[in-house]
């Protein structure tokens, strides 16, 4: 009798060698003749070269009836008309669970930290189906991040789904690491799409502690990497945040940024052959961003993936397709405002224009209110503010305003914080309580 994880293993051998041949080479693209494969599955193609151990690598991209699309998952695209095409892979698992855990890797799982090579048993689904609706379930733990104007006014739970939206230059990647570091969970999942290979070594070495970094895995592929190794890096993070999940631990997945994995998306669907819609986003990008984000969340008699996404817009008013789309399918935003960054205020939240879809349920009564009022008295102030900057205002016309005025210094007080500053929820809680007992 073979042993169970015997068949196991032999279910996921194919022991068809398939392949095909080059027929055409362009700058971001090849196609083949074969091999006869499904979408997303890995090839080596042959390359000129003297060593005969080079090969690169590609992912398929378009299956017709006589020819496949692939694109180059790595840069080097020195191939040949004729030269032979090999799956090397069907789509399907990558390693997962504790052999990741104090690790960064690239999208293929290759380690970038110069350590030893990532050899885990778990395997995880790469591109797994969201969890049917009837078994998940909705937050009813509060997520602590540690950042005052998140857990005092726009409380957020353990499985939910949350942006970070905010135009180039307004703090996105500060907030980004202080949660990183501070938020509470059993495992931290962060995925760098697009970002700069310096910024990667600044968020793993630095804005990380020793303590943090042995239950995080950060999966990086930078902006100099091909679309769809950028693509890739998203899933692997999803797939190893899924692994945790489902052993009943709470996740923290952090993916920075939703819109350079959108350019990637595009990238792939025109090499694909799809049409450029609005802003030139192609079909792909609005089909494949909701199955992510529906990837992560709370299910039944198990764990949570709580999913933090910064969104770059492309100005300050926050209403690019992107942002609009993840608007749509996330469960609460976060908004940063450039005009509280120029006046030094961090973290730069814009709390009036932020929202979380879970807070009410997730906090008592008391806190409930006492958030209600700050959030009463800043939208008083915004409206009045205009007026009293020009003098129209006279103090005494509005007893409503005239207390948001008394309260606004108090107020930014509050929502002020420092980069490196932790701020526990007990904390948050009473200092909310005296500013508006105060009042």
């Amino acid at each position: 009798m073979i042993p169970r994880g015997m068949k196991c293993k032999l279910r996921s051998v194919d022991p068809v060698s398939r392949t095909g041949r080059v027929r055409k080479i362009t700058q971001s693209l090849l196609e083949a003749d074969g091999p006869e494969v499904s979408l997303g599955t890995i090839c080596s193609v042959e390359v000129r070269s003297s060593n005969t151990q080079r090969a690169l690598q590609a992912e398929v991209v378009r299956v017709d009836r006589d020819r496949v699309t692939l694109v180059p998952i790595e840069g080097d695209a020195s191939t040949f008309v004729g030269a032979l095409v090999t799956a090397l892979s069907l789509p399907g698992s990558v390693t997962v669970g504790d052999a990741l855990l104090g690790r960064v890797v690239d999208p293929l799982g290759r380690p970038l930290d110069d350590g030893n090579p990532i050899s885990g048993s778990e395997r995880g689904a790469l591109h797994a189906l969201p969890v049917p609706p009837l078994e998940r379930r909705s937050p009813t733990d509060i997520l602590e991040t540690g950042v005052r104007a998140i857990d005092g006014l726009l409380t957020l739970g353990r499985g939910q789904r949350v942006g970070i939206f905010a135009a180039s230059g307004v703090g996105k990647t500060s907030l980004f690491t202080q949660i990183a570091q501070h938020a509470a969970s059993d495992v931290l999942v962060m995925c760098l799409v697009g970002e700069r290979g310096r910024e990667v070594e600044a968020i793993w070495n630095q804005s990380l502690d020793n303590a943090t970094r042995k239950r995080a895995t950060l999966v990086a592929a930078t902006s100099d990497q091909t679309a769809s190794l950028r693509l890739r890096a998203a899933h692997y993070a999803l797939a190893q945040a899924e692994y945790w999940r489902d052993q009943g631990k709470h996740v923290l997945l952090m993916l920075d940024s939703v819109t350079r994995l959108a350019m990637a998306m595009r990238e792939v669907g025109l090499a694909a052959g799809e049409p450029p819609t609005i802003r030139a986003y192609t079909p792909n990008v609005f089909s494949m961003l909701p199955r992510m984000v529906e990837r992560c969340g709370a299910i039944k008699n198990g764990g949570s993936i709580s999913a933090l996404m910064t969104v770059l817009s492309e100005s300050d008013e926050i209403d690019d397709p992107i942002c609009e789309l993840m608007k749509s399918l996330l469960d609460g935003h976060i908004i940063l405002s450039r005009a509280l960054a120029e006046q030094g205020h961090f973290p730069a939240i814009d709390v009036s224009r932020s929202v979380s879809r879970q807070a009410d349920r997730l906090v008592d009564p008391t806190c409930r209110r006492s958030a209600q009022q700050v959030l009463d008295w800043l939208s008083q102030y915004e409206r009045a503010h205009m007026l009293v900057e020009t003098g129209l205002y006279v103090k005494g016309s509005d007893a409503a305003v005239d207390k948001a005025l008394e309260r606004n210094p108090h107020i930014i007080r509050f929502l002020r914080q420092g980069g490196d500053e932790y701020s526990a929820r007990h904390a948050t809680e009473s200092a909310l309580s005296n500013l508006v007992g105060n009042g």
